[in-house]
């Protein structure tokens, strides 16, 4: 069933139109004086900053000629969601610790939350509602940190026409068992969205987010900048897992930051399956010792979809280690780029450091590119990366066939075997 949405505007402009930004502004300007100038400081920067190249390195094998088409999308328009079956979609798993529900940047549902949570100081709520509550708390952590790995310039787009998000946060020594579910759908056509996730976890403190992005629409061509970070004190233990699902007529940025403290156990996955076209940014920073950090993805590229992965593991600090590990399964005519730099500064001594890029090719024509990178400033680390390229063993995909399984079902259980 299809979620009706029902626009309460007469006319939007296009990110390309010089009056967007004043007319965002007008209509949806978000709470704050300081939050205000950001965006205003924001929206110069996306003009003034120029459009990436190929010679860029943090550009290198990936198609630009998309960013042709990201200033004809419209700013999405302030809707009332009218469809129950939208929350019933939205409804995964039965036991969280609260949920928030937005489409086209509009919340789609009150928040749910667990009262006991709530009495202890945890904070889930949407980015307009924590602005106005603990402007303080938001300013503190709102975009202290950037990838750094191309996107600049459309993260200042992001920043400038921000509408609404997530903004989460645990107190110090406050465990949170059950997860928080955030979930944002696209609905309207020819629309950009802006998802924003903030993740503060205090020392002491344990949070796990899910996060779903997903098409109502299967036939809505659209513009996803989505920005998350996740924010880690000393010996806390966040989690924040991302699930892109777009449609394959969505074009989408994914522009993550992780920064950990001391003693810290961090992870942070993202499964991509959707989108026509999607850019991946992740910097994991590690400022304290004796730190863990885990930076996984999987991606499922089908048809000619192209994944475009640019990822930092930045060492600060001696005595931490961090993990990353990036696998893809390319069918049919799909492209995946992987660009992954590990950087130990000079008093990051006895880090270990680990970094692998693995590809399952599933087709002749599918095309995969690997550059893993090292960038050591301290002489007593353990560090290493690499990449892998294979195919489908024929001896094991023949052990499926002898017992009557059918070629397409024995590729994907080898697939999940090798995820």
């Amino acid at each position: 069933m299809t979620t009706t949405i029902e626009s309460t505007e007469s006319e939007t402009l296009r990110i390309g139109d010089a009056a967007v930004f004043e007319q965002r502004q007008q209509q949806f300007g978000m709470a704050g004086d300081w939050f205000a100038a950001l965006q205003i400081e924001n929206w110069k920067r996306y003009l003034e900053l120029p459009r990436p190249t190929r010679v860029s390195e943090k550009w290198r094998f990936a198609n630009i000629r998309f960013l042709d088409e990201l200033e004809n999308f419209c700013v999405a328009p302030l809707r009332a969601v009218d469809e129950p079956s939208l929350l019933e979609r939205s409804e995964r798993l039965s036991k969280v610790s609260g949920r928030l529900t937005f489409v086209d940047d509009n919340l789609a549902a009150p928040r749910t939350m667990s009262p006991e949570l709530e009495s202890k100081g945890v904070i889930f709520a949407t980015l307009v509602d924590a602005l106005a509550r603990y402007p303080d708390l938001v300013k503190k952590h709102f975009m202290k940190h950037s990838p750094d790995l191309g996107s600049d310039k459309y993260e200042a787009l992001h920043v400038a026409l921000l509408r609404n998000g997530v903004f989460v946060y645990v107190p110090k020594g406050v465990v949170v068992e059950d997860p928080f579910i955030v979930n944002y759908w696209n609905q309207a056509d020819d629309v950009a969205i802006f998802p924003h996730t903030t993740v503060v976890c205090e020392d002491d403190a344990k949070v796990t987010v899910l996060e779903f992005q997903e098409s109502l629409n299967p036939d809505a061509a659209g513009l996803v900048i989505a920005n998350a970070h996740m924010i880690a004190g000393d010996r806390a233990q966040p989690t924040h897992d991302i699930v892109q699902n777009w449609n394959r007529k969505t074009l989408s940025f994914q522009l993550n930051t992780n920064t950990v403290g001391a003693e810290t156990n961090a992870r942070g996955l993202i499964i991509n399956l959707g989108s026509r076209q999607a850019r991946q940014e992740v910097h994991g920073r590690i400022l304290g010792s004796n730190s863990n950090v885990e930076m996984y993805s999987l991606n499922v590229p089908r048809g000619e979809q192209e994944f475009d992965q640019r990822t930092l593991q930045t060492h600060v600090a001696p005595k931490s280690r961090s993990d990353l590990l990036y696998k893809n399964a390319l069918s049919d005519d799909t492209r995946t780029i992987f660009s992954g730099l590990i950087i130990v500064e000079p008093d990051a001594q006895q880090t270990d450091a680990y970094q692998k890029n693995n590809n399952l090719m599933l087709s002749e024509s599918a095309e995969a590119n690997s550059l893993p990178g090292l960038e050591i400033g301290a002489n007593d680390v353990k560090c290493s990366h690499g990449a892998t390229s294979g195919r489908i063993d024929e001896s094991e995909l023949f052990y499926f066939l002898a017992r009557g399984i059918p070629k397409h079902k024995a590729q994907e259980l080898m697939v999940f075997g090798f995820f």
